[in-house]
């Protein structure tokens, strides 16, 4: 906590180092953006029900917190959202039915997570997603107190036997109606405050995967497929291959993981460092991990990083609408929605 507090710390000072004249602009070119950026017309489905209830057995309590990336804000049928994605996957991977309830509220910032994270407790968790980040970027939030809401968020989520997966902030400065110098800065808060996300989590006891600019070469190659109307959210594509990326650490957080061991000299680093690397890396995902049976070294908490061939490559978990490279193959237990994997209430 105090290395992520550091580093949330830096941000902040860099706020507070602009001048009135550099301030000034960037307000001016904050207030472009959000005229350039429309609202959607309506808030996204919510989805919670039970997804795979022809398998039977006790359903697998899933919560989805944080902002409108959570919710799946601007796509219109329940199966878009990432909510949906996520239980669909679980179930059909674990074959057994998932109980989803989505608690992310569109507009949130990490000050939010408290009030869902008492709602969350209430369902008995057995695994949460977080999404979080991005509106405390563009807000201008103290991302110290930030930071610290998500790791109190993760560390009662734990306390409770939960498992955490968190995607860190993603890239601000890769929206387009962003413009430079706010995009500049933008980009360098984003990663700033996902590589104290990062530690703060693991340090609490859960998984991260950075989403950076995770899905900006394809947004940049087809944005009218990737973005939703307002230009500003990803389509219902774009939440897609960001919730496929995200799939394997879930799976490995429920003890699935069926992915070859990383050699220690390779994947292993001190916590702040895999953090760095990882803001770096979109896509990489990191976790508490042991050396020589010691959670710790000398400098601090041992963390293990993996990257995954799933980003930009053909095999993915979720349904049709993905595109498909030629020469692939989905990978076994890739799955797809279907309206019966879902049931209401």
């Amino acid at each position: 906590m105090r290395t992520a507090g550091r580093v949330a710390g830096q941000v902040t000072g860099a706020l507070a180092g602009l001048t009135a004249l550099s301030a000034g602009l960037l307000m001016r070119q904050a207030a472009d953006a959000r005229r350039v950026i429309p609202m959607a017309e309506a808030p996204p489905p919510r989805g919670d029900g039970v997804y795979g209830a022809k398998f039977g057995g006790k359903p697998l309590s899933l919560v989805i917190l944080g902002d409108s990336t959570a919710a799946g804000y601007g796509v219109h049928r329940t199966r878009e959202t990432p909510g949906a994605l996520f239980a669909t996957g679980i179930s059909r991977r674990l074959r057994r039915p998932v109980r989803l309830h989505r608690l992310a509220v569109v507009g949130s910032v990490s000050a939010g997570l408290p009030y869902q994270v008492d709602a969350a407790l209430e369902y008995a968790p057995d695994l949460a997603i977080i999404l979080i980040g991005g509106n405390d970027v563009t807000h201008a939030s103290g991302f110290p107190a930030a930071v610290r809401h998500l790791a109190d968020t993760v560390r009662r989520l734990r306390a409770a036997g939960c498992r955490v997966v968190v995607g860190t902030c993603p890239d601000i400065g890769a929206i387009k109606p962003i413009k430079p110098p706010l995009r500049w800065l933008a980009r360098r808060w984003s990663r700033q405050l996902a590589a104290a996300q990062t530690v703060a989590v693991v340090e609490a006891g859960g998984r991260t995967v950075s989403m950076g600019n995770l899905l900006g070469p394809m947004f940049e190659a087809d944005p009218v497929r990737m973005f939703g109307s307002d230009r500003f959210h990803p389509s219902a594509e774009g939440y897609a291959r960001a919730a496929a990326v995200m799939m394997p650490t879930v799976m490995a957080a429920l003890g699935e993981d069926d992915r070859a061991a990383v050699p220690v000299a390779e994947g292993v680093r001190t916590l702040p460092e895999a953090a760095d690397e990882a803001v770096r890396a979109p896509g990489t995902e990191v976790s508490p991990t042991q050396v020589g049976g010691r959670d710790r070294g000398p400098a601090g908490r041992w963390a293990q990083l993996r990257r995954h061939p799933w980003f930009g490559e053909p095999r993915h978990w979720f349904g049709a609408r993905t595109t498909a490279v030629p020469g692939g193959a989905p990978p076994d237990g890739a799955v797809g929605y279907t309206p019966e994997d879902h049931q209401v209430g």
